[in-house]
């Protein structure tokens, strides 16, 4: 992803701009990702966004920002409900036979 650099900002805005940002608990990092989304959202966006609204297998969008302030990307075009339906059409019936994670974690444990 490239970056971007503003220079000159006058004081009274970058501080206001740390206040919004404790107020929506994100970073300073984080909200300027989130004004800048919101309006190129409202522009009605372009390049990848525009490949995202048309659902194209390689859209990306920005759905979220990480404790950091770093963007979390989604890339394709399935919807998490539309992932879930395929897996239960290909596995409808749970795997018994199996150890689970919490079985062999609690077998570890308990061997020291």
């Amino acid at each position: 992803m490239p970056n971007l650099s503003i220079k000159d900002v006058p004081e009274a805005w970058a501080e206001a701009l740390r206040q919004r940002a404790a107020l929506n608990h994100r970073s300073l990092q984080g909200e300027l990702m989130a004004i800048i989304e919101r309006s190129v959202a409202e522009s009605g966006g372009t390049g990848s966004q525009a490949a995202a609204s048309a659902g194209g297998p390689q859209a990306t969008r920005v759905v979220g920002f990480d404790g950091r302030g770093f963007p979390i990307v989604r890339q394709g075009w399935k919807a998490p409900e539309q992932v879930l339906a395929e897996l239960r059409a290909r596995h409808p019936e749970p795997i018994h036979d199996q150890l689970l994670g919490a079985d062999i974690i609690r077998a570890e444990r308990d061997a020291r």
